[in-house]
């Protein structure tokens, strides 16, 4: 009974049309054209190298799409038993028609051929947007990205403000946002009309969100008009070599601005806590950060009441911080659980996350789930491994433990897939 009740649950779950509010996809080359960009995947170098692979093998530069597949061949024996594994073999099965349990030394040539054909066809693209079910996906736009070229109700642009808040010091991040606004950045003022007109841009181009990842260290506050000059004055004499108080109040003053241009522009603050970059000094691309349990959410009690009129889709790095989160969405009205970001982005954690905020959390203030995917093959098994997870809490939490109906399970389901990332981010296709 437990099992039919799971896979009647996740039938319906699989059969919705859903909208992905968090990825990195290149709107202009969204899908694969080799595995080697499947398999290039920060997740698969990453677990190759940790289970010795050299770094150099798989960063060689100039290195053939084919002998790098060749290269990570050897080595996806220790990883078979990972989720991430399983998100390759049913990305091969579905889009490629592979029919074997692992990919191995004996086999993968044919099947990188055979891939490589099916790549090529016309509107491939299109072809895995609609096998997957995506009606749109959330991008991660660069601050000065000119956002052309490309469907924005299919492709939805999201401003990444990273390099705004962190990297001012930085001559070539000035130059970039004086070329993209027309503004010459010489005080507190001069960068809030720079920041003004990012949001203009970016809303004429159906923008639906802001996003920033941010530090365990980072404590958002409020800084004056006069100290964030005086802070911008020290920064353009001495870039990174200034003071570091004064750094600080630069950072602050600029992340401060984003949030107010978020509620004049009605927009969600997209919040990724938590990461501590360059962790592992010699790991492969993407692969050196990790998180930090000394984030705490009180750093952001400042900000949370600051700006009751701010939607903030809070995503958190580790199982450990998901309490915190649920505490605060369950007091914070503007506090959203977003997803299971990167190192929660496994089953058992997922599972245990889930079904915390399913029971402590309003259910209008959840978004179930995001791929964080940059390119589109990988949106089909990381939904469906949420789904089935999905459907296994609904199942046994609430229709067996609590005694609702199927139809009700499904419809909260539902809302959490679906419902709520259209609502709370405004999408209407």
């Amino acid at each position: 009974m437990p099992h039919a009740l799971r896979q009647r649950i996740f039938d319906e779950l699989d059969a919705l049309e859903i909208v992905d509010p968090h990825t990195h996809i290149n709107p202009h080359a969204p899908a694969s054209t080799t595995l080697a960009d499947v398999m290039g995947y920060h997740y698969y170098t990453e677990l190759a190298h940790s289970a010795g692979l050299a770094r150099q093998a798989i960063e060689e530069p100039e290195l053939p799409p084919r002998e790098k597949v060749r290269r990570l061949i050897e080595h996806l024996g220790p990883l078979e038993n990972t989720i991430q594994y399983s998100w390759l073999i049913e990305m091969l099965r579905e889009f490629f028609g592979f029919y074997g349990a692992r990919l191995t030394i004996g086999n993968w040539e044919a099947v990188y051929e055979h891939a490589s054909d099916v790549m090529a066809r016309p509107h491939w693209a299109e072809t895995v947007l609609k096998k997957s079910k995506l009606r749109a996906v959330f991008l991660t736009n660069e601050f000065d990205d000119p956002l052309t070229g490309f469907d924005t109700s299919v492709y939805v642009p999201c401003l990444r403000t990273d390099d705004l808040v962190f990297h001012l010091a930085k001559p070539e991040i000035r130059a970039r946002l004086e070329k993209a606004t027309g503004v010459s950045l010489r005080d507190a003022a001069t960068l809030r009309d720079a920041i003004g007109k990012l949001f203009d841009h970016f809303r004429r181009r159906n923008v639906r969100a802001c996003a920033i990842s941010l530090p365990p260290s980072f404590a958002p506050r409020k800084v004056s008009a006069a100290a964030a000059d005086s802070a911008i004055a020290d920064l353009l004499s001495k870039g990174q070599s200034g003071d570091p108080q004064r750094l600080d109040d630069a950072t602050n003053f600029a992340f401060w601005t984003l949030a107010e241009y978020c509620q004049e522009f009605a927009l969600p603050f997209d919040l990724m806590i938590g990461v501590n970059r360059g962790v592992y000094e010699s790991g492969v691309y993407q692969g050196r950060d990790l998180y930090d349990s000394r984030v705490s959410l009180i750093q952001y009690r400042e900000l949370f009441n600051a700006f009751p009129r701010v939607t903030f889709p809070v995503s958190v790095l580790a199982s450990v911080t998901n309490q915190e989160l649920v505490s605060y969405a369950w007091i914070f009205p503007n506090v959203i659980t977003s997803g299971h970001w990167w190192y929660s982005n496994t089953p058992t954690y997922i599972e245990n996350d889930l079904a915390a905020r399913l029971e402590a959390v309003p259910q209008t203030k959840q978004i179930g789930y995001y791929s964080d995917m940059y390119k589109l093959e990988f949106a089909l098994p990381k939904f469906r491994m949420y789904k089935r997870i999905l459907a296994k809490v609904l199942a046994e939490r609430f229709v067996l433990d609590r005694a609702w109906s199927e139809e009700r399970a499904v419809a909260l389901g539902k809302q959490v897939l679906a419902d709520n990332t259209e609502t709370i981010f405004g999408y209407s296709g």
